[in-house]
C-alpha cells in the first residue's frame, strides 16, 4: 500500500511571469510538489525549504468547539452550493486560530489532490475521531455530504454544550474552594504570626481559641512547603495513575457516579451522550452494531462504555436493542421505554433524539440547582474560615479592654 507524505509548510522565493521577485509560503507534502504548484501559477522557483520551527511555539491549541465551528461552517457553505474546495478556502480565511487554519489548509490540499474529505480527517486523528470521519465517509458514499456534516456539527455542538454545562458545575466550586484554602494559608503564615507576636507583650493567658490557631500557625510556617509538596505530589499521582492505569481509572469513574449530586450530573450526562451519539449514527444509516461502537467510544465513562459493549455483543447474536440494553440494568426506564417504541415504529433515531433532549435538560437544570445550593454554602465555609481567625486574633485585645 503506498504511503502518502506527511504535509509541511515551506517557504519560498522565485520570479513571476513579470520577472517581479516574489516570496510566500506553501504547505505540501514535498518541495517537488511546490515548484509544481508554482509553476502552474507562472512562478519559476528559485529556492524552496521547509519553514524552520520556532523555538518556542506559540500556536494555539484546536479545541472541540473549533471543529464543532468548523463542521457547522462546512454544512453551511455545502448547502449554499459552494464546491467542496473552495468551501475550505472560505473557511481558512474566516479562522483567528492559525492552528486550526493550517489543519484546514491541510485537509483542502489533500481533497484537492484527490484524496476524499473522509480520508484527509482520518490523517488527523487527535481532530476527528472514528465517528466523525465514518460519518463523512457515509455522506460522500450516498452524495449527501451537506446533509451528514450538519447531523455532525449538530451533534457537536449538542456534545460541546453539555461538556461545558457539566465543567460549569465543577470548575465554581472547586475555585472558590481553592481560593478559600489559599486566603487561610496566607493568613496563618503572615498575619497570625504578628499577632502572635504583640499577644506575647500581654503578659497573660490567651483564650484556648486563639492558642490553638496560634499553635495552628507555627506548624503551617515550618512545614507549609511539606504540604504544598503533598498536594502537587498527590495531583501529579492521580493525574497520571488516572492515565496509565486502566483499573484506576474505571474506579475513578464507578465511584464517579456514586457521589451525591455530581454522581447524577455525570449519569444524566452520559444517557444524554449515549442517546445522541446512537441517535446520529443509525439516523446517518450507520449499522447499530457499528453504531454502538461508535457509541461505546464516546460514552465518557468506563462502566457504561462496558455496558454498551455488551450491548454490541448482544445485538450481534440477535437480540433487540431493548432487551439488550435492560438486561445491563443500568439505563433508566424512559429510555427503554422509547428504545421500544422506536424499534417498533421504525423511528428509533427519532426516539434517541428525544430521550437526549430530555436528559441534556436535566443536566442544565441539575447544574443550575447545583450552583444556586453551592453559592450558600461555599460563603458560609469562607466566612467560617476567614471569620474565625480574625475572631481568634481580636479575641485577647476584647477581654484586655473588658479588664481594664
Amino acid at each position: 500500500m503506498a504511503t502518502t507524505s506527511k504535509t509541511q509548510v515551506f517557504v519560498w522565493q522565485g520570479v513571476d511571469k513579470q520577472g517581479r521577485k516574489t516570496r510566500g509560503e506553501l504547505t505540501a507534502g514535498s518541495s517537488a510538489l511546490v515548484k509544481a504548484h508554482l509553476r502552474k501559477q507562472g512562478i519559476a522557483a528559485k529556492n524552496v525549504k521547509r519553514k524552520p520551527k520556532p523555538l518556542f511555539s506559540n500556536k494555539k491549541a484546536i479545541k472541540p468547539a473549533d471543529i464543532a465551528i468548523f463542521t457547522r461552517q462546512m454544512a453551511t457553505m455545502l448547502k449554499a452550493g459552494v464546491p467542496l474546495v473552495q468551501s475550505f478556502d472560505i473557511v481558512a480565511e474566516g479562522v483567528d486560530n492559525p492552528t486550526m487554519q493550517e489543519l484546514v489548509v491541510n485537509i483542502k490540499n489533500e481533497v484537492a489532490s484527490g484524496g476524499g474529505f473522509a480520508n484527509a480527517c482520518a490523517k488527523h486523528p487527535k481532530y476527528f475521531d472514528d465517528l466523525f470521519c465514518s460519518l463523512i465517509a457515509s455522506g460522500e458514499q450516498s452524495g449527501t455530504l451537506e446533509v451528514m456534516l450538519d447531523r455532525v456539527a449538530t451533534y457537536k455542538e449538542k456534545t460541546e454544550a453539555l461538556k461545558a454545562k457539566i465543567k460549569k458545575a465543577l470548575t465554581y466550586p472547586i475555585a472558590v474552594m481553592v481560593v478559600a484554602v489559599v486566603v487561610t494559608a496566607i493568613l496563618l503564615i503572615k498575619v497570625v504570626p504578628t499577632f502572635a507576636t504583640t499577644f506575647e507583650s500581654f503578659g497573660s493567658d490567651l483564650p484556648a481559641f486563639t492558642k490553638m490557631v496560634v499553635s495552628l500557625s507555627e506548624w503551617m510556617q515550618a512545614n507549609w512547603y511539606i504540604l504544598l509538596g503533598i498536594t502537587i505530589v498527590a495531583g501529579f499521582s492521580f493525574k497520571t495513575a488516572r492515565q496509565k492505569s486502566q483499573a484506576f481509572s474505571d474506579w475513578v469513574d464507578k465511584m464517579t457516579l456514586k457521589l451525591p449530586v455530581v454522581g447524577d450530573i455525570v449519569f444524566n450526562s452520559v444517557i444524554a451522550r449515549f442517546s445522541r451519539t446512537l441517535a446520529t449514527t443509525f439516523g446517518a444509516g450507520v449499522p447499530l452494531v457499528d453504531a454502538l461502537n461508535s457509541v461505546a467510544g464516546a460514552a465518557g465513562n468506563a462502566v457504561y462504555s462496558k455496558a454498551i459493549i455488551q450491548i454490541r455483543d448482544d445485538v450481534t447474536t440477535g437480540q433487540t436493542l431493548y432487551s439488550s440494553i435492560k438486561f445491563t440494568n443500568l439505563f433508566p426506564s424512559m429510555l427503554l421505554q422509547m428504545v421500544s417504541i422506536g424499534e417498533e415504529s421504525g423511528s428509533l433515531d427519532e426516539m434517541l433524539d428525544k430521550v437526549a433532549t430530555h436528559y441534556e435538560e436535566a443536566v442544565d437544570n441539575a447544574v443550575d440547582t447545583l450552583t444556586a445550593l453551592l453559592e450558600p454554602f461555599i460563603m458560609s465555609v469562607l466566612g467560617v474560615l476567614v471569620g474565625g481567625l480574625m475572631i481568634a486574633m481580636y479575641l485577647p485585645i476584647f477581654m484586655l479592654g473588658s479588664a481594664m
